[in-house]
């Protein structure tokens, strides 16, 4: 729910509650009121409907849990069946218990099971399940036959003896539009990805046009990769799913590890080829994929753009897809405990006009090698930057150092 609607649900249940209380009080004989006979049975309904009305906006006001639908429908229908013992007098109260259960319901479909951010919580449960715990150390020895500067790029991730990334979990904000005229919609999400011989990517985006939020959500896993998105949690807007999204998204896991997960290089599927003192070429291979990128290092040895001709661009509702050359842009290095970081970046494509960027993303918090992903949590805030406190490298709480965000 937004803001707005949260806090007029939780007005609207306070004074249905309290209507609820006076009844109760009524029917237990401590007021008078001829239009209501005294009966102890009744009130304790009207009292139980007090009880769950009043509960259910004190959680609306704390935040809504996942479960909170589940309460407030109880709490609907238990008022209903306590205004049905009085309808003459009471009939009114049905309109808020309408709301109510729509309101309920709505919520369901924003948090309960069928929700995206449930969807994305059970696969990133999943995937993470399928990683074995305690990667080890990325050694000197595996760096051997890379070209430079890609080695020392990877070399200048990890610390010595710090194990290499087999899995990530990141929360991130920004901005993205459809086509080059179009509005920004800001956004945040979150992430799971894991690498390896069989790598996956989770992701859950809640974007806001014009107030009106649209959640997406992208899966990948065992080369095959799904994108939908619904406006409100209700109505599909996009569904893409096929041989280009499979390859289109083969491209994204790619760029995911060379850009978010540099330590975990070594172990993947690429074969690296330099193209110049700056440029090397990678051609990784998944399953029936096989992509190719790019990639251009500057002076410093900073990972400073990906560049694939393998991405195709969806449309807006994610049915046909146009071959175009896209570009990851890295931007905002700075040195954080004797390393390089990069904290922001963005991605666009190459069409008939040159470039236009689609989409401006900062990474807040990182977290690697994780286990498991809290159940209950939504879309973090938008944070102001990686710092030290906000990135972990052992799934725990995070105190090491920041991360590379695209």
């Amino acid at each position: 729910m937004t803001n707005l609607l949260r806090w007029a649900v939780v007005a609207i249940l306070v004074l249905h509650g309290f209507v609820h209380l006076l009844a109760a009080a009524q029917r237990f004989g401590w007021v008078d009121d001829p239009m209501l006979a005294r009966s102890p049975g009744l009130g304790v309904l009207w009292l139980a409907a007090a009880i769950l009305l009043l509960a259910a906006a004190l959680l609306a006001a704390l935040g809504a849990p996942t479960w909170w639908w589940l309460l407030a429908i109880v709490a609907a229908v238990t008022s209903e069946a306590a205004i049905m013992t009085s309808w003459s007098v009471s009939k009114s109260g049905t309109l808020v218990n309408v709301l109510l259960i729509f309101v309920a319901v709505y919520s369901l479909l924003l948090r309960g099971p069928p929700s995206f951010r449930a969807q994305w919580r059970r696969r990133s449960k999943e995937a993470l399940a399928s990683v074995a715990p305690d990667p080890r150390p990325l050694t000197e020895d595996e760096l051997a036959g890379l070209p430079e500067p890609l080695a020392a790029y990877i070399r200048r991730s990890l610390r010595h003896g710090e194990p290499r990334e087999a899995t990530l979990h990141a929360r991130f904000h920004g901005r993205i539009r459809s086509d080059p005229d179009g509005e920004w919609m800001p956004f945040r999400g979150r992430q799971v990805n894991t690498f390896g011989d069989h790598p996956t990517r989770t992701f859950l985006m809640i974007a806001s046009r014009s107030g009106v939020p649209v959640t997406v959500l992208h899966c990948f896993a065992d080369g095959r990769a799904t994108m939908r998105a619904k406006v409100l949690s209700l109505v599909t807007v996009t569904d893409a799913a096929g041989p280009e999204m499979d390859r289109a998204e083969t491209v994204t896991v790619f760029n995911d590890l060379v850009v978010l997960a540099p330590g975990a290089i070594v172990d993947a599927p690429i074969t690296w080829t330099s193209v110049g003192k700056r440029q090397v070429r990678g051609v990784f291979t998944l399953g029936t994929q096989s992509v190719s990128a790019v990639l251009t290092f500057d002076e410093r040895d900073d990972l400073v753009d990906f560049v694939s001709d393998d991405r195709s661009r969806a449309s807006a509702d994610g049915r046909s897809f146009t071959p175009q050359t896209w570009s990851t842009p890295l931007r905002t290095h700075r040195d954080v405990e004797g390393l390089r970081v990069l904290t922001r970046g963005a991605a666009r494509w190459l069409g008939p006009d040159g470039w236009f960027t689609y989409i401006e993303l900062e990474y807040d918090e990182i977290t690697y090698n994780v286990h498991e992903v809290e159940t209950g949590a939504a879309a973090g805030p938008a944070l102001q930057g990686l710092t030290p406190e906000r990135v972990s490298r052992s799934g725990e709480t995070a105190h090491r150092r920041p991360r590379r965000a695209r």
